[in-house]
């Protein structure tokens, strides 16, 4: 017998504080850091968590028009927050989804949060009911008065609190309804109503931004995260059967024979199809288009590339180059080496400069060698945007 699915977990994004430390002549939550606002990048980092099916922001009640203008294709609740932080976590509490049995509350603040802390709090949570990441403490500890050092602290055994900080709906919603107010974050509220919770390992990126230093590290942290580079490889192999021409990489050459194949049998853009999938990490022609389905019998290959490249613009990537290699004696590849470049361009969307497509023997060894078919190689390089 399988065991049931996780219960899903609703994130709480508290983005009602005005921020003055930060500076700027609005909150530091609606601020612009590094292209976006603090908060959607906030939004953002939440998206990409599979265990999150329901999101809440809570807003300032003056900042409830701006709720439509958030940059986020994922379902909101957006809530009027109250007076004090506790105040705002519990108007959103009053809205949470009961199929959510884990609520993380985040502060809009740490726009930086990655995506595998968000699932280490959720999976701790199950475990324990409450989990909090944190970083333990490693400089030494002063109090002070009036510019001088007054005395030494001992660092053993204290931690640097961060957000999200994961409950169980239920524990989460009867500790704010018993909470009299005034707690710093949510673990000081689970703790006053006597529950233990347990702690993960925090991140150095996980920073909150509070002064306005913390704008331009927080801009070289997104920008590392943002780098999302993927290459991908492609092979094919056709042979050669009658016929009278070729098609390679979408041009037609004549030839005394034809490759064989379901579809047209363009090696050359099969080979460039599959590398944009292996990049995707979603399989090759074959899953896509099943050799056994009648309808792309004899099917121009650019209806299979026409989709790669559109699956990869769908997921947010560009293709910024490709480089196919084709495998043969004959026919002659150099003639029509231009009008490759030209149509596998057009077809990716490409400048001519952006593909490359040239040929090569084996040197008459193999059955590329021996005549009896054509192999082609190559890769392809996507960039998130």
């Amino acid at each position: 017998m399988t065991s049931p699915a996780p219960s899903p977990a609703a994130a709480v994004i508290v983005a009602a504080g005005r921020g003055t430390r930060a500076g700027g002549t609005i909150p530091k939550q609606w601020q612009s850091l590094a292209g976006r606002r603090v908060l959607d990048w906030t939004l953002a980092a939440f998206e990409g968590v599979p265990d999150i099916s329901q999101m809440i922001v809570v807003l300032h009640p003056e900042d409830m028009p701006l709720a439509d203008t958030l940059d986020s294709s994922f379902p909101m609740t957006c809530v009027a927050g109250g007076e004090t932080r506790d105040a705002s976590v519990r108007a959103a509490l009053e809205v949470v989804s009961e199929e959510c049995q884990i609520v993380l509350i985040h502060d809009a603040a740490r726009p930086c949060v990655s995506a595998g802390l968000i699932t280490n709090v959720i999976e701790a949570t199950r475990t324990t009911g409450a989990a909090a990441p944190a970083l333990a403490v490693t400089d030494a500890l002063w109090t002070g008065a009036d510019g001088f050092v007054t005395g030494m602290r001992e660092r053993d055994g204290l931690f640097r609190a961060q957000t999200p900080q994961g409950f169980s709906r239920e524990l989460i919603a009867a500790a704010h309804a018993q909470h009299t107010g005034g707690a710093a974050d949510d673990v000081e509220v689970a703790r006053a109503a006597g529950h233990a919770v347990s702690i993960v390992p925090g991140e150095t990126r996980n920073l909150k931004i509070t002064y306005e230093q913390d704008f331009a590290r927080a801009a070289t942290l997104l920008g590392q995260a943002s780098m999302d580079i993927r290459t991908g490889n492609g092979y094919d192999v056709h042979r050669f059967g009658p016929g009278d021409a070729v098609v390679l990489c979408g041009v037609t050459i004549p030839h005394d024979r034809a490759l064989q194949g379901h579809s047209d049998a363009d090696v050359g853009m099969h080979a460039v199809t599959d590398a944009i999938y292996g990049a995707l990490g979603d399989g090759d022609i074959g899953q896509h288009f099943p050799p056994a389905d009648p309808q792309w019998k004899g099917a121009a290959s650019e209806i299979f590339l026409k989709h790669a490249v559109e699956l990869a613009a769908s997921r947010g990537y560009a293709i910024t180059h490709m480089d196919c290699t084709l495998v043969c004696e004959y026919p002659k590849i150099g003639p029509h080496h231009a009008a490759m470049k030209t149509k596998m361009a057009e077809h990716m969307g490409l400048q001519p400069d952006q593909v490359s497509v040239k040929a090569t023997t084996s040197e008459r060894l193999g059955f590329t060698g021996r005549g009896e078919g054509i192999a082609s190689l190559a890769t392809v390089t996507l960039v998130r945007v």
